[in-house]
């Protein structure tokens, strides 16, 4: 058996190193502990992070110039995996299109596939998707990539039963934080002011608009509150209807320090087949950072949080109200619960926690 300083892992992705939440959370914050394990590490990205940042907002012929660019690095990567021992593909290798370079790594090459992924991505929770874009997506390539795969590691148990219709070898993989380097509130120097609460949502424009089904509460809470602020953390300011919202880009460097001006997360859904898949970010996030969290009880949410131990649940808007109104008015317990909420964060869903199950993906 090959030890580990033979072995070759080459992480192929759509999105370039350090951009994506998905992806830096579920297998970036282990490349280093890989290396120290004597394992040699490729990573090779669909897009380049200059044609990242601009691509999603872009006109329709820069999309294509960058997608042929992007399938002709594929072909240069995928000569990269020719000695590799094991391949782990985030989601697909080609943002979008059909599954060719999958099938020639399980098929011709005879790679060992390790495929990851942290979304329903089989489905979209885009309504107004039109029939190009549809076929573009190629959705139904993941579970040819799930039957060709050695291993697959989904981030939840939802996800896990579809891929078993497809791979025996299926391992429940949950999303991590780093709660020693990055998400720890004794690394942060908190400016909050006692004179306020602090309500605060973060996430990516993918999802601001799960918001919306909380903007009738919060109206109603902050003409009752005098206090209470709203902050949203993105990368979109979604221009809430709201008297005292803030509006924060979201910077890597200031993560930790941006969240820790929260004294409240919220992390509403609505309950359909999309939302089952989530993988429960926002409310580790929070939790890690020992801001008590309010959630729909929707998914993996469920097995995170513990009503009213380590967060809570609310699934209607009186559920909704009553949950936030008992943290507004109750420092103690929003002390309470942001701790447990942490330890909990420790225990299950923290790099340390979860480094033996990771480091099994190539067992």
């Amino acid at each position: 058996m090959l030890s580990h300083k033979n072995l070759k892992v080459v992480f192929l992705s759509p999105y370039p190193a350090d951009t994506a939440p998905g992806q830096r959370f579920r297998y970036e914050q282990y490349l280093d502990l890989l290396q120290k394990k004597g394992y040699t590490i490729r990573y090779y990205s669909f897009l380049t992070h200059n044609h990242y940042r601009h691509f999603y907002d872009a006109s329709a012929p820069y999309k294509l110039l960058v997608l042929l660019i992007g399938f002709l690095r594929t072909i240069i990567h995928f000569v990269q995996c020719l000695k590799a021992d094991f391949v782990f593909i985030y989601r697909e290798v080609t943002l979008g299109g059909p599954p060719v370079f999958e099938f020639l790594l399980a098929k011709v090459l005879r790679k060992k596939i390790i495929y990851d992924f942290d979304d329903a991505i089989w489905l979209t929770d885009n309504l107004h998707e039109s029939r190009p874009e549809r076929w573009l997506r190629w959705r139904s390539k993941v579970k040819s990539i799930c039957r060709w795969s050695y291993r697959v590691s989904c981030g939840n148990a939802y996800l896990a039963a579809y891929a078993r219709q497809f791979n025996g070898s299926v391992i429940v993989n949950p999303t991590t934080i780093d709660t020693i380097n990055l998400h720890n509130p004794e690394l942060v120097k908190t400016n909050r002011n006692n004179e306020k609460i602090v309500i605060g949502w973060t996430g990516s424009h993918s999802t601001l608009k799960y918001l919306d089904l909380l903007v009738p509460v919060f109206q109603e809470l902050e003409k009752e509150f005098p206090q209470l602020h709203f902050l949203v953390i993105a990368n979109r300011n979604p221009g809430l209807p709201l008297q005292r919202c803030s509006f924060v880009p979201w910077n890597k460097k200031t993560e930790a320090e941006d969240l820790a001006r929260m004294d409240i997360g919220v992390m509403p859904l609505p309950d359909d087949e999309w939302t089952r898949g989530k993988c429960g970010f926002k409310a580790l996030q929070y939790m890690a950072m020992e801001i008590p969290c309010v959630a729909s009880p929707v998914g993996v949410n469920t097995e995170i949080i513990q009503h009213g131990k380590n967060g809570f649940l609310a699934s209607t808007a009186d559920e909704w109200k009553a949950c936030l109104k008992a943290l507004i008015t109750d420092a103690l317990l929003r002390k309470k619960i942001g701790k447990a909420g942490r330890e909990q964060v420790i225990q299950r869903y923290s790099v340390e926690s979860n480094t033996a199950l990771f480091l099994s993906l190539f067992a």
